[in-house]
């Protein structure tokens, strides 16, 4: 593999000018197609062969005119005077706004509080169910701002006035936080090189990745239903290894010039080398994003895919188009301190030897208290690991809003009044097609029966679809949506809908936001172990392909367990139990996203990985050329720690930017996404693999031999580049020769 990737790399550099123009006009083009792309479609949970998508479906096709799929809004008016809203000039003021509401060309239908009793027992609180023919996140600003000014005339008449529902979600805009962590990367990048020019190009050639990756999903995303919070994670994962992946191969090309190679033949061997490990890397980080598929929900597969797609564009940016930008730098990218030490060694002046750097006094520092440093890491991490124990799953509603916002008001209003399952109703729809005697008897029974389960505080009348075979009704929960006795009622309605089924050929199934809720979060717990199983699996054998090890790829699995455990706890303890939330402008705390966790685990899979190809494949090859084990540990770290610091500190800035959406998944998965890089970085990758690879000395590189026999070479470390010799070395030999 070196050696085609070494060829490809002095391809590119050699052809930079056709090079460069292709990835323009591909990133041209593709921008064109995004830019003039139909919106981007609302965020929509299908999960196929659960009870709440059959129910769904049922809806779509019993009950079309119900519009399923449609956004909904709540409009709630309160008299805080003590005024009744059943009557005078109270009750008109209402009447006035639900008119109002109805007038909306994109409204298909506007609930009469009145005429549904949404009235609450002191007839000081009403609220109308406003029904869109958009679904959610597709709602026109003109539809909102048509809500608020509804909503306006009525406070100026003295009510109280607050709206909620999907029909206010917006697409999560990105903010300044983003453009702060690509430029704290910059500062970044321009300490650990010296050079302006060689700190611009990881950026520029990482931004030319994230346009084509994301630009592509923003074209696609109306014929693939992708949602704009699956470009702004494509955007967020794409930036961060496309940056990372350009510097490692920048590094090693300055490394290449030091060591004296010509420009041409640096350009090759840092493709080949830093390139394989670049590619092993990403193959690991598309294994973990890909592996969401396992699932089941396609949602979740359409984010992974989206942001595989735009790691695979990085590494093929960081091989192709990184060298060709390489050759339009020359020898400004290796800094003007380096091209002075280099011209005074030319004219005869020796430089002075270079000083211990920090990471090679840090590798034998670790060398010396492999177990205290072990320990530490392990107890420390441990500690922070421990919220995970009481992590809740749940989906974002109006609850988890700012307490300032009118969603969150309405949201209270409605749990004070008439109950906090009031803000979470299980829609239960009943199949009458097999119902050998009267369906509406059969109908009754079931809503009989439900009003007497233990958790229900009310059911509304059944509502017969127009060929009367089908019915659909509304359970009110005592508990908020997120409760566990919520969750508790609807497995327990389902448990008894066989008995039923069998004795009236009834089929009852429960839907709704929180049914689906419900069946979301334990659909990601109970594929998260079999997911984890598969790519764990995979990529501990493409590792073995890269160390030639079986102790290395278990090392680093086991890492990142514990880093992923760790970043776990953390957001456990600021977006559930509120610690730090103020400061990091958590508005309220509440159970985790449900998708956040298995989506974590994926993407700080696979960028754990990337550190651990990165830094021990020098090791590797310190070791493949002779070095003891203790050496090579040294070794690896002079080379690798500073870069890999450096891209560890580039990687949590562009995901601390994404702190400030104001969408909370992405919040909460910036958040994740920085701690989990920290602790796997800093502690993992910097202390527990020295510290492991010292106790395990050259265990750590054993490998049975029918194994080995097995396993194909793909030469990670350049062995067959190391044959090449820097110019200096071939002028003296065509000397003697001649």
């Amino acid at each position: 593999m070196a050696t085609l990737l070494s060829a490809l790399g002095r391809f590119s550099f050699r052809r930079r000018g056709i090079v460069a123009l292709i990835w323009l006009a591909l990133l041209a083009g593709i921008g064109f197609s995004a830019a003039t792309a139909a919106s981007t479609p609302g965020m929509s949970v299908a999960m196929p062969g659960t009870e709440t998508q059959r129910a769904f479906d049922l809806l779509e096709e019993r009950f079309p005119e119900a519009n399923a799929d449609g956004a909904t809004a709540r409009m709630v008016f309160r008299a805080e005077d003590g005024t009744r809203l059943t009557g005078g000039e109270a009750k008109s003021t209402v009447d006035r706004a639900v008119a109002g509401l109805g007038k909306d060309k994109d409204v298909v239908g506007v609930v009469d509080p009145y005429e549904a009793k949404a009235i609450s027992k002191d007839q000081q609180t009403v609220y109308a169910t406003v029904l869109y023919d958009a679904p959610m996140g597709e709602v026109t600003e003109e539809s909102r701002e048509a809500l608020e000014k509804v909503a306006e005339s009525a406070r100026d008449a003295g009510l109280v006035v607050e709206t909620g529902g999907t029909a206010l979600e917006t697409e999560p805009e990105t903010g300044t936080g983003e453009v702060i962590g690509v430029l704290v990367a910059a500062i970044v990048l321009v300490i650990t090189f010296g050079s302006l020019v060689a700190a611009g190009m990881p950026l520029i050639t990482a931004l030319v990745g994230v346009g084509i990756g994301v630009g592509g999903v923003i074209a696609l995303a109306p014929l693939m239903d992708m949602s704009a919070v699956t470009s702004i994670l494509a955007a967020m994962i794409g930036l961060a290894v496309g940056i990372d992946y350009a510097l490692f191969i920048v590094s090693r090309y300055r490394s290449e010039r030091a060591e004296g190679y010509d420009a041409d033949t640096a350009a090759g061997r840092a493709v080949g080398t830093a390139g394989s490990a670049v590619v092993f890397a990403g193959l690991t980080v598309l294994i973990a994003l890909a592996g969401l598929a396992v699932v089941g929900v396609p949602l979740l597969t359409k984010m992974g895919l989206a942001a595989a797609a735009t790691v695979a564009i990085a590494v093929l940016v960081a091989l192709t188009l990184v060298p060709a930008v390489l050759g339009f730098a020359g020898d400004r990218v290796l800094g003007r301190r380096t091209r002075k030490t280099r011209d005074e060694g030319e004219g005869g002046a020796h430089p002075a030897t270079p000083k211990e750097s920090l990471g090679t006094r840090w590798a034998k520092l670790v060398l010396r208290r492999p177990v205290a440093v072990l320990l530490t890491a392990v107890l420390g991490l441990g500690v922070i690991a421990l919220p995970v124990t009481q992590l809740e799953l749940g989906m974002p509603d109006d609850s988890s809003r700012s307490e300032e916002s009118t969603q969150r008001k309405a949201y209270d209003i409605i749990a004070e009044s008439f109950g906090p399952g009031a803000n979470g109703p299980l829609m239960v729809v009943v199949d009458t097609n097999d119902v050998e005697g009267d369906p509406q008897s059969a109908v009754q029974g079931v809503a009989k029966q439900l009003g007497s389960l233990d958790g229900v505080l009310a059911v509304t009348p059944p509502e017969f679809n127009r060929a009367g075979d089908a019915a659909m009704l509304n359970v009110v929960p005592e508990t908020g949506p997120t409760a566990t006795q919520t969750q508790d009622l609807v497995h327990e309605i389902r448990d008894t809908s066989g008995e039923t089924r069998s004795e009236t050929g009834a089929e009852v199934m429960v839907t709704g936001s929180t049914a689906m809720n419900i069946d979301f979060s334990e659909k990601l717990n109970n594929a998260l172990v079999p997911y984890l199983a598969l790519v764990v699996g995979l990529a501990f054998v493409l590792l073995m392909l890269v160390f030639r090890s079986v102790l290395v790829p278990l090392k680093a699995a086991l890492g990142f367990l514990l880093s992923v455990l760790a970043a776990l706890g953390a957001v456990v303890a600021v977006f559930q139990w509120g610690w730090l939330a103020d400061l990091l402008g958590v508005a309220q705390t509440g159970p985790i996203v449900s998708m956040a966790p298995i989506f974590l685990v994926g993407v700080v899979f696979g960028l754990a990985m990337d550190y651990e190809v990165f830094l021990v494949t020098r090791m590797r090859e310190a070791y493949v050329h002779g070095q003891s084990p203790h050496e090579a540990v040294v070794t690896g770290f002079a080379h690798g720690a500073r870069v890999v610091a450096a891209a560890a500190v580039i990687m949590i800035s562009v995901f601390a930017g994404f702190i400030a959406s104001d969408e909370p998944m992405i919040k909460m998965m910036g958040f994740g996404l920085a701690i989990a890089v920290f602790f796997d970085a800093f502690v993992v990758r910097m202390a527990l693999v020295p510290a492991v690879l010292a106790l395990l000395g050259r265990s750590a590189w054993w490998l049975p031999k029918w194994l080995d026999r097995a396993l194909p070479s793909v030469d990670v470390e350049g062995e067959k580049l190391s044959t090449q010799k820097p110019a200096a070395e071939e002028k003296e030999s065509v000397g003697v020769g001649s």
